[in-house]
């Protein structure tokens, strides 16, 4: 087995997103303010106006302090996207801790229906919602079974996830659903006014161009669940408006941080099946399979600094990316006088979850503290862009904007899971299929007046475009590793 020689064919357009961006399209202009500006340059060039998450501004700095006045003693109604997978079991695992603080109203799965029988036992939703109608019905007959006394609405598909979060007496929606899949639901939960705790990133890549300007018009806190971002929004936690100059966002570097270039292409070429099953198995983080796959590409964080620019405003320019083996400095930012606040903790999910949905108050944890004489060492360096490839794709896909960072996350979520289906596919076919499909997207590029409808047709088209593909190094036998 051999790698193709077109392998990488046309990554080293990367260097700006000029590959992917007509020459009509320009950096936004300078935005003057009565107030400081935030960025690197002072001028507001490449800022998002409008950041999906309560910062940067006067109304959100005023919004963060009289909640906080308002004391621990608060209910929230939670629906939780996703509830069987690691985000959903984790944040039940706060609602355990914290009963006083939180109910739970509705919940959605795939198809583990074992698992959701247990949690509808013990929390007692009002709404059920499972993938299919099959999973549906043999939950209906499992509580049956079980005695339940208080029978949820049960419903499936995507009706039923849509059920469970736009249920009425839910106060915050937790979107814990890996991909694509979580963009109507959100939307639709930001419609009726209820705050969202983010833990699914494609929801701001694919549809930032949407989401931003309705979290605006409805009034909703979008507050991110990941370990990165609720680092970040942590830290900017009392930043006054316009005092922000730089986000840096850590990574562990994934499956392959410890190889160098030459010795993971080698790897790849030599021994393609231990490239597969060390790509899924992530050092640090309890994960689920796309999102350890996702890592070990560092396409992850390619994600994140998009997500970062929709929740937080920042130019690309002004958004960093350092590996961080130990997973213990979770993100940082970098102010107008130069200082550095960072969030530390233990590689732990919990922690980003339980701020997002008590957000701004701190509750009691059981969690073990963070020692750092225990740790002893604590280590950066840059990423090794030519051993990541898809951290320049993504960089590429933000500048270029629209229908783009769309296309990016599809064909990224289809190339992800053909690699996991094992057809045949190499490790360096994920960057070679995600390209492939940027670049078939140039002609039909749109960066203003994007639609939901337009993010749905280009996520379809994508995904279609790398089935395409992959099928035809399928066919030509060439397996690029």
């Amino acid at each position: 087995m051999k790698i193709s020689a077109i392998a990488l064919s046309g990554l080293a357009l990367l260097g700006s997103a000029s590959a992917f961006t007509p020459s009509s399209i320009k950096s936004s202009s300078t935005n003057l303010f009565a107030l400081p500006i935030s960025g690197s340059k002072g001028t507001g060039e490449g800022w998002y106006n409008n950041p999906a998450a309560p910062v940067d501004s006067v109304e959100s700095l005023e919004l963060t302090v009289k909640e906080a006045l308002k004391g621990t003693d608060f209910k929230k109604r939670l629906s939780i996207l996703g509830s069987t997978g690691s985000i959903g079991t984790q944040t039940l695992d706060i609602v355990d801790v914290c009963p006083d603080n939180f109910e739970v109203d509705a919940l959605s799965a795939g198809t583990n229906v074992e698992l959701m029988a247990e949690q509808v036992m013990k929390y007692n939703p009002k709404v059920a919602s499972l993938s299919t109608p099959e999973a549906a019905k043999e939950l209906k007959e499992l509580l049956v079974k079980k005695g339940c006394s208080n029978m949820p609405d049960i419903v499936h598909g995507d009706e039923g996830i849509l059920e469970a979060a736009t249920i009425s007496s839910a106060d915050t929606v937790v979107t814990g659903i890996v991909g694509a899949a979580g963009l109507k639901p959100t939307i639709e939960a930001i419609k009726l006014k209820k705050d969202i705790a983010l833990a699914n990133k494609e929801t701001l890549i694919s549809g930032g161009p949407v989401i931003n300007p309705l979290v605006a018009e409805h009034g909703i806190n979008m507050l991110p669940a990941d370990s990165e971002h609720s680092a970040i929004f942590q830290c900017l936690q009392g930043v006054p408006p316009g005092a922000l100059r730089r986000i840096i966002l850590t990574a562990s570097g994934g499956a392959f941080r410890d190889f160098s270039k030459d010795e993971l292409f080698k790897m790849c070429e030599e021994d393609p099946r231990a490239v597969q099953a060390k790509a899924t198995t992530h050092p640090n983080w309890d994960m689920g399979a796309k999102i350890t796959l996702d890592s070990a590409t560092m396409m992850n964080k390619g994600l994140e600094v998009i997500e970062a620019h929709y929740l937080f405003g920042a130019s690309y320019d002004d958004i960093d990316i350092v590996v961080h083996p130990q997973s213990i400095v979770h993100s940082m930012i970098e102010t107008q006088d130069t200082s550095c606040l960072a969030q530390l903790g233990w590689a732990d999910m919990r922690l980003p979850l339980v701020y997002s949905v008590s957000w701004p108050h701190r509750l009691r944890m059981p969690y073990k503290p963070l020692d750092l004489a225990e740790l002893s060492t604590l280590t950066f360096k840059k990423p090794d862009r030519e051993k990541y490839p898809c951290i320049d794709l993504a960089y590429a896909a933000g500048n270029t904007g629209g229908t783009m960072t769309a296309v990016l996350n599809a064909a990224n979520e289809e190339a992800n899971e053909r690699f996991r289906a094992d057809i045949g596919l190499g490790y360096l076919d994920i960057p070679k299929l995600i390209e492939g499909a940027m670049e078939a997207h140039k002609e039909d590029l749109k960066t203003s007046d994007v639609s939901l409808d337009d993010i749905l047709a280009c996520d379809v088209w994508a995904r279609q475009h790398v089935r395409d593909a992959a099928n035809k190094i399928k066919e030509n036998e060439t397996l690029m590793v």
